[in-house]
């Protein structure tokens, strides 16, 4: 079952691009990544998607129901961590957050006692008091004090410590083995890479690939490294071959397509050392933007 179904959604600001025909779907209780730079438009598809703002054209249905009709009503189910978090800086820690539990039809004082836990919040401190990093850890305990059915997590791990990162990390995975769908969108390809089942890129407001990380990495790219005397590079001017460098002796390249084309080429040359391996999510990555 598809927990978000997006098809041909565009949204201007003006004349500024935001996004342009994007359509996705993620299904229930998968983690998606949702990667780009910055302006690529995924704070937009977020915002889209949770009726915060509404598109110039085509559709998006979370739930199984139209975001724009139904904005409120689908709310009550979605966690949302935004990439920045603002708050009322008179208040305590604690005091937002039962606030911020008020709106829901449920008792999330143990929910929000076990998460303030995990996460290491001093309840008692003033919203004014806090680092940045102390103020996104509200901000995730806020998203999940309610036990939402589809979370959203938009650049989530920026101000947390590397520790805090970890303990995020664990946190989203257990929330995720509980039935929690996950949309998570971010530019730090490695968080993505290691939580995250399926990745979409999206470059300049369009979708540009979607598919699970194992596929992206196996089928996409080979990085090969090729070491030998006299080596000439030219020899490599093969088909599907790009980033093509020589540097002290060893060849470097990455290769789309049937891999025996190179081990035809390097079988004719007396080499040193090869290797040939996947390429990471970031260097896949890279290759839609240049």
């Amino acid at each position: 079952m598809s927990i978000i179904e997006i098809s041909n959604l565009t949204k201007y600001y003006g004349k500024s691009r935001g996004i342009i025909d994007v359509s996705l779907n993620v299904e229930e209780g998968e983690i998606f990544g949702f990667i780009g730079p910055n302006g690529a438009g995924k704070s937009t598809t977020i915002r889209l998607l949770l009726s915060l703002i509404h598109p110039t054209s085509g559709s998006a249905r979370v739930f199984g129901k139209d975001v724009t009709a139904h904005g409120p009503e689908i709310r009550k189910d979605i966690g949302y961590l935004p990439s920045e978090v603002y708050y009322y800086e008179g208040m305590k820690v604690i005091d937002l957050l039962k606030y911020s539990a008020s709106f829901y039809d449920c008792d999330c004082t143990q929910r929000m006692k076990e998460l303030s836990e995990i996460m290491e919040l001093e309840m008692n401190r003033r919203i004014s008091d806090l680092s940045y990093g102390n103020k996104k850890k509200v901000g995730i305990v806020q998203g999940l004090l309610h036990s939402p059915r589809l979370l959203f997590l938009d650049e989530p791990t920026a101000g947390l410590d590397p520790l805090m990162q970890h303990k995020f990390f664990d946190l989203i995975r257990l929330e995720n083995k509980r039935g929690v769908t996950v949309f998570f969108s971010s530019h730090i390809l490695g968080e993505v890479q290691r939580l995250c089942n399926r990745v979409g890129i999206i470059r300049e407001g369009k979708i540009a690939e979607i598919s699970d990380i194992r596929t992206l990495q196996k089928n996409n790219y080979k990085k090969v490294r090729v070491t030998a005397e006299g080596l000439d590079a030219a020899a490599f001017d093969l088909p599907g071959i790009s980033n093509l460098t020589v540097d002290d002796g060893t060849l470097h390249f990455f290769f789309k397509g049937d891999i025996n084309a190179v081990l035809q080429k390097i079988s004719g040359i007396q080499v040193t050392d090869v290797t040939i391996e996947e390429p990471t999510l970031e260097e896949i990555f890279m290759h839609y933007y240049e």
